[in-house]
């Protein structure tokens, strides 16, 4: 029998085939072969047609099915990764109505924050763990204030998992994990937030029904079945926020355990059994996917919004798409540590949480004509995402969580030496490479509502490391192009 997973990206659908009796990876594919598109109407907007991610999650379906058919149909539980924070509202007929409002979308930042000084933040952080900032919650709010026809229509609001798992099973529900990604759990009284719904003026007949992450929540129908190539009544039994996901496919479920991943945004996640926050509200704790009211698990999420994609941007508008990643990191590894003093702040995706919600936008810093190449410019944009993860991480340290060893998957930036070594030997940690993706994980986290997993620790027992990357004693050039990128930080954060 055979596991079914799925990650819904902003830039595309991954699909895994999974072997359910040894936890074999049998094929990974994703869709589109480039990238969906984000639309921008206006200024740090960014939207996204939930039903692009229906169709494209329909072309991985069918090559995978191209490559296994057999296998696939002998498919017993479907799991689903998602992008986080993203607000879908659809009518009582279950159509959106409107285009997603993604992660990296900044509009509603000014209610998120409005909504912290005038609620309270130390209630806030104290019940919610985070400031509403620019989450689900706040984004809902600004439908309501800007877009009241859409919002008087509007039958239930949905995280872009929620979606995906109701085009599957027709049935309109969510997870108490995704209402905390949301900013609608209310640690407190576990239980959904009325300290928000209250203020915004939100009616709780919004919020769709709650089931645990990993529970059966549904079954795959006739109409579902058909459209993607598969069997009817195939078991939904999971579903999760990506970088919750991300943790639990690398195995990170425990207290003291970290995550990270250098995606189009940059992640590093921290699981505790505690109700900890940052008084500067910098990172945020959410429900990890195995918590529960006798044994918490929360998880403590350090985001960066301009990380990968901003390296797509340059190998994109510099390289001019003529270099793979690979390529570029060749050419990247001919310049010293430091660049030769060019510096390059990544911050060009939306506000960033960790600098105070501010938006400063990407800079390049110290550039000389007669010195600088494009590979300069290459190892530069790599270390200052690098230098943007440590930024992050002495947060998280000041907040209680260690970070001695971190564990990564094997399709991200930290597939370049360049970037993984300085994060390193600048936080002085242990990084262990995986091979996983959250596709499988969530195919491996399915298998416990279907009967072939008792628990996680089974589901994901087989994970294999497949590098180490430890730090250099002798980083003293790490440091120094540290120094030099936080001195250029501050300059940009204080004009």
């Amino acid at each position: 029998m055979y596991l079914l997973g799925y990650d819904i990206g902003s830039s595309s659908v991954k699909a895994a085939l999974v072997a359910a009796a040894d936890g074999r990876v049998l094929a990974t594919v994703h869709a589109p072969d480039s990238e969906m598109p984000i639309s921008s109407p206006n200024p740090d907007w960014a939207e996204q047609d939930p039903e692009m991610w229906w169709q494209q999650l329909v072309i991985a379906t069918k090559k995978l099915t191209r490559l296994f058919p057999k296998e696939m149909s002998l498919v017993e539980g479907i799991g689903i990764s998602y992008q986080m924070h993203g607000l879908v509202l659809i009518d009582d007929k279950l159509r959106p109505l409107r285009p997603a409002i993604i992660w990296c979308d900044s509009r509603a930042v000014e209610i998120g924050e409005r909504a912290f000084r005038e609620i309270g933040e130390e209630r806030c952080l104290q019940q919610l763990l985070n400031s509403p900032g620019n989450f689900t919650a706040a984004k809902l709010a600004w439908v309501k204030e800007n877009e009241p026809e859409v919002y008087r229509r509007a039958y239930k609001m949905m995280l872009p998992g929620d979606y995906i798992a109701m085009r599957m099973t027709g049935r309109v529900a969510t997870t108490p994990g995704g209402l905390s990604e949301a900013i609608f759990w209310d640690y407190r009284k576990n239980g959904v937030s009325t300290l928000l719904l209250d203020y915004f003026g939100i009616s709780p007949d919004l919020i769709p029904d709650l089931l645990p992450n990993i529970s059966n929540q549904g079954m795959l129908t006739s109409r579902a079945a058909e459209e993607l190539g598969l069997q009817p009544g195939i078991k939904i039994g999971y579903r999760a926020g990506d970088q919750p996901n991300n943790a639990m496919s690398l195995n990170v479920t425990n207290p003291g355990e970290a995550a990270a991943t250098g995606g189009t945004s940059g992640v590093v996640y921290g699981i505790t059994d505690q109700a900890v926050f940052d008084p500067h509200s910098r990172v945020n704790s959410f429900l990890h996917v195995n918590h529960t009211q006798e044994a918490p698990r929360i998880g403590v999420l350090l985001c960066i919004n301009g990380a990968g994609i901003q390296y797509s941007w340059i190998r994109q508008f510099m390289a001019l798409n003529q270099l793979d990643y690979e390529a570029m990191d060749r050419l990247a590894a001919q310049v010293p540590v430091g660049a030769d003093k060019l510096v390059v702040l990544p911050f060009g995706n939306g506000a960033e949480r960790m600098l105070g919600n501010k938006n400063p936008g990407a800079h390049i810093a110290n550039l000389h004509f007669n010195r600088h190449t494009n590979a300069h410019i290459y190892r530069a944009a790599l270390e200052g995402v690098a230098f943007s993860f440590v930024h992050g991480m002495h947060i998280l340290q000041g907040i209680g969580l260690n970070t001695s060893v971190i564990r990564v998957g094997n399709d991200n930036l930290f597939q370049s030496a360049i970037f993984a070594q300085t994060i390193a030997n600048l936080m002085d940690c242990t990084i262990e490479v995986v091979n996983t993706t959250g596709a499988v994980g969530a195919a491996r986290a399915a298998g416990i509502s279907s009967g072939h997993y008792p628990d996680l620790q089974t589901a994901m027992q087989n994970i294999e490391i497949i590098q180490t990357i430890r730090p250099v004693p002798a980083n003293g050039a790490y440091s120094s192009a540290y120094q030099a990128w936080e001195e250029e930080l501050s300059k940009i954060l204080t004009n």
